[in-house]
């Protein structure tokens, strides 16, 4: 049976079902419900995403067959349509449109109109007697034609028809006059002809395949491709073409075109929502180039109409159970629905509208739960505007995606980009976005447009990235070539400060200050059944109780990872810290000396001998102890502060496990640079400091100098630090103990888990483990309490995955650090791999970055050999990760199938990472189920 690659919709009945996505797209699936549904849609037919997939793999030549199926579906199309494409008289005049399995708002193309030539816009104007009208379509067909598929630039054509309406003394387009608009679509074909050297093409069947081959084209556009990388779509996906009757919203007042929401797209609310213009076609809306009206003024313009509207889209939002995104044209007075498809929502509407439709009795709570996306959920994270500031509100536009933000203001994508790179916060400010600022809108903190609606480009991106927005700001006038934006007399300038809130649509003066978000309403009603239906547990990583504090609002079930060397770098502390390093190499030496002796004088049995060892020693000793005062006085200092640490760490998060990791880091990070310690000592000896302060900087300049490091992310760090200096271990165990015993006092439950960074044998682990032990023991004997503790080990060095079983025998738990597992496995340096990184991603070399998502096969593996060899040994072995990854919802999905116990991350990820788990439960759940059928 030959292949189908053409499915036709119209008169009722349609060849496609909405469950077809895969081969139909996400528009294509759409038509053909709506069809079959007797919803009053244009006939049509759409080109299957197979045949865009060949045209990849083929070098843009068509799977045989297929232009014999188009050909028939043409002439189905006509018949339906009662027109015939070309015909002098009366023309049929079509839509090409993508449309990918998931929705890619503004990312492909479109092409209106076509159909049209010289001949047959004649018998348009005569069949409709609209001679406006018809010239109006023709103009807009070569401009889109032209830029679309012929690849000349939009802003040429927008360039004549501003240059047109300024002759004409005309602000609108709807201004321009018959005469106007045919010197416009003759000032276009010239400017075709000057940049492809080749004249308009008029034949419709010549149209139609060159626009079919570039909306498959459009596929590979940049902005395309960005935009999949972006939401983690695959490229070989392949975008469906939709060929549509032509309905006409641009036919006078009583036509127009829409698209709307049947519930709020941004706030979730439960109402119609939405936007037209009379007058208008579809790209006038979505583009930004008019502000259109309120969908509740069709109410007052076109009462049936609008009725009719209400109805239908009711019933798609009951059909599909879920918000509907739709697009509507209305022709002389009559209603046809062009696309219905699951709408785009921002987070905080997204948990809105899923407890919402639990409570409506639509859908069940793990429906619910798996309408969510995790990384929605950081929308709810966003900042907002503090109330307590009094900002200056220079101007109001449409709240069009929540959340606040400040930046300096740009005025194009590519300096978004690069000021954002050297660290800047931007706001990207346009008249209005177009699909090629992709790159700017992710790169900015927030956008403002001066026109546009909530269905606009702007808005609809913004939405989708968890960008906030605000939109159609009609006070502001941008000047784009001179670099401002004005608000009544106020002038603004590139870098200039500004504000926006995204919740409330307000432009603000100055960099405003923010605050941080809580767990309240739908969202924490919304957790709640997060939690009733998780899998892995989701610990955070916080160093101190306010961020301890945080994570458990959140609904953290603990402490992944206290990194113990954050807290070494207080002002306070630091002093401390630089005194025991400089003390350090020369209290090792010299205890060394005293350890030699000691032992040499165990085994001497001379009387003679033994005298003159003894006075060696007692030198020894001597000569030791000022260095050794300075070191271990300084480690002295430290433990108070440590204890005091981990009493408010564990005092946040009383009854929950805490892992405190053991010093980390290289000590070089504790000690000014080389380079400044240089200058300041050039300095001082230029301006006479005092000796002594001379001497202490080239003291500190030589610890520096000894301690560098050619790769000190695989040098003198972790554990190995620990084994060097074992006072350090020492120092943090006792700090931990008598924490934890001070508040066990005090009737907290407590529950330390002591980890052991950058083990690579067993012995490593073992070494600092008895050290543990024995601070742990002593503390308690002293203190008279015994607190459950566990000692464990992080895994990320490649060896220790591989000889996990052995290290299993020491510890009794693992945290995976795969920030570190995937540096060594790949030979990565985290800190210089993002020069080429993205250059791998683009390229698809890597399907990801493996410093955001975990790579599956290759440290995936790595942590699959850990967790089978570890639990081997130890079947009650406790495995849970604190790298990065474990707020990525793949990275958590992908540990739930290792069979983890929990992930731990950054407070502010807690509940992405519980909604990631719970996910992955569900789906589990469902494949098994499906399996068992």
């Amino acid at each position: 049976m030959a292949t189908k690659f053409v499915y036709f919709f119209g008169d009722g009945r349609a060849e496609g079902r909405g469950d077809m996505k895969d081969v139909l797209g996400g528009k294509g699936a759409g038509l053909a419900e709506m069809t079959n549904s007797g919803v009053p849609v244009p006939p049509g037919f759409t080109v299957t995403t197979e045949v865009c997939r060949h045209t990849f793999r083929n070098e843009g030549r068509l799977p045989e067959g297929f232009q014999k199926q188009e050909d028939e579906a043409v002439a189905r199309l006509e018949q339906a349509a009662g027109k015939r494409l070309g015909d002098p008289n009366d023309p049929l005049l079509v839509s090409v449109r993508s449309g990918a399995k998931f929705s890619m708002p503004g990312m492909m193309d479109t092409i209106l109109n076509l159909g049209l030539n010289e001949k047959s816009v004649e018998g348009l104007a005569r069949k409709t007697g609209n001679e406006r009208f018809a010239r109006d379509s023709y103009r807009r067909f070569i401009q889109m034609f032209g830029g679309v598929v012929l690849g000349v630039e939009k802003k040429e054509f927008e360039h004549l028809i501003e240059k047109l309406k300024g002759e004409r003394g005309v602000k609108d387009d709807v201004a321009l006059t018959v005469d106007d608009l045919k010197r416009l679509a003759g000032d276009f074909k010239k400017l075709v002809h000057d940049r492809t050297g080749a004249g308009f093409p008029d034949e419709p069947r010549e149209q139609l395949r060159q626009a079919r081959d570039a909306v498959f084209r459009s596929w590979g556009n940049d902005r395309a491709i960005y935009y999949r990388r972006q939401n983690k779509i695959s490229d070989d996906l392949g975008t469906a073409v939709n060929v549509q009757m032509m309905v006409f919203g641009n036919m006078g007042e009583t036509s127009g075109t829409g698209v709307g929401f049947t519930r709020n797209p941004a706030t979730g609310e439960k109402a119609f929502f939405g936007e037209f213009l009379l007058n208008a076609q579809g790209e006038d809306v979505v583009a930004g180039i008019r502000t259109p009206r309120p969908i509740s003024e069709l109410q007052k313009e076109m009462p049936d109409v609008y009725a009719q509207l209400r109805e239908i889209t009711g019933k798609l939002e009951r059909h599909y159970l879920d918000v509907q995104d739709f697009e509507f044209t209305i022709q002389e007075g009559r209603l046809f629905m062009l696309q219905t498809r699951v709408g785009k929502r921002t987070g905080p509407a997204a948990v809105k509208i899923a407890v919402d439709m639990v409570n409506e009795k639509f859908i069940d709570k793990e429906t619910a739960i798996l309408r969510v996306e995790p990384d929605q959920l950081d929308q709810l994270l966003h900042r907002q505007v503090d109330p307590k500031a009094k900002p200056r509100v220079l101007a109001k536009g449409l709240a069009a995606s929540p959340g606040a933000a400040s930046g300096r203001v740009v005025f194009d994508p590519d300096t978004a980009v690069e000021r954002a790179k050297a660290g800047e916060r931007v706001i990207l400010v346009r008249n209005e976005t177009n699909p090629d600022d992709i790159h700017g809108m992710d790169a900015a903190q927030g956008i403002l447009t001066a026109t546009g609606g909530m269905t606009s480009h702007a808005a609809v991106v913004a939405r989708g990235m968890g960008k906030c927005c605000v939109a159609g700001c009609s006070a502001i006038r941008v000047e784009e070539t001179a670099r401002r934006f004005t608000i009544g007399d106020s002038v603004f300038k590139e870098s200039d400060w500004i504000t926006i809130n995204g919740s409330t649509g307000e432009v603000l003066e100055g960099d405003v200050p923010t605050i941080e978000p809580g767990l309240s309403g739908e969202f924490a009603t919304f957790m709640e059944w997060v939690g009733e239906l998780q899998g892995l547990k989701v610990r955070a990583n916080a160093d101190v109780p306010r961020d301890a504090l945080k994570a458990r609002e959140f609904g953290a079930e603990g402490i992944g990872l206290c990194r113990t060397e954050h807290m070494f770098f207080a002002e306070e502390r630091l002093p401390h810290v630089q005194e025991m390093i400089l003390w350090a190499p020369e209290a090792k030496e010299r205890r060394s000396r005293v350890e030699a002796l000691r032992a040499e004088l165990e085994r001497a049995r001379d009387v003679s001998e033994r005298g003159r060892i003894a006075t060696a020693l007692a030198a020894a000793e001597k000569a030791m102890a000022p260095a050794w005062s300075h070191f271990k006085g300084s480690l002295d200092a430290l433990l108070p502060f440590q204890r005091e640490d981990f009493k408010g760490v564990f005092r946040a998060m009383a009854g929950y496990p805490v892992t405190i990791r053991t010093l980390d880091p290289p000590l070089h990070e504790f000690l000014p640079k080389r380079e400044e310690l240089m200058v300041e000592i050039a300095v001082g000896e230029a301006k006479g400091a005092p000796a002594a302060d001379l001497e202490e900087k080239k003291r500190l300049l030589r610890r520096v100098e000894q301690l560098h490091e050619f790769n000190p992310m695989l040098g003198h760090r972790g554990c190995r630090l620990g084994i060097t200096f074992p006072e350090i271990t020492e120092m943090q165990a006792t700090a931990i103990f008598e924490a934890a015993c001070a508040l066990k006092k005090e009737k907290v439950e407590v529950i330390p888990e002591i980890m052991i960074p950058l083990v690579g044998t067993a012995a490593e682990l073992e070494d600092q483990r008895r050290i543990v032990v024995k601070a742990a023991e002593e503390v308690m004997r002293r203190e008279g309490i015994q607190v459950p503790y566990l000692v464990g080990t992080m895994i990320e060095i490649p060896r220790a995955a591989v000889r996990a079983d052995e290290i299993a025998g020491v510890a009794q738990f693992f945290s995976f650090g795969t920030n570190d597992l995937t540096q060594m496995t790949f030979g990565f340096s985290r800190d210089d791999a993002g020069k080429f990184l993205p250059d791998y991603v683009q390229r698809g070399i890597l399907s990801a970055d493996p410093f955001v998502t975990v790579d599956q096969e290759g440290v995936g593996d790595l942590m699959r050999l850990a967790v089978e060899r570890g639990r081997g040994t130890r079947k009650d072995l406790k495995i849970g990760i604190c790298g990065e990854h474990g707020g990525d919802p793949a990275s958590v999905g992908f540990c739930h199938k290792l069979g983890l116990d929990y992930v731990s991350c950054s407070p502010f990820r807690v509940p992405i990472a519980r909604l990631a788990s719970a996910h992955s439960k569900l789906r589990e759940g469902a494949m098994v189920q499906a399996a068992s059928l």
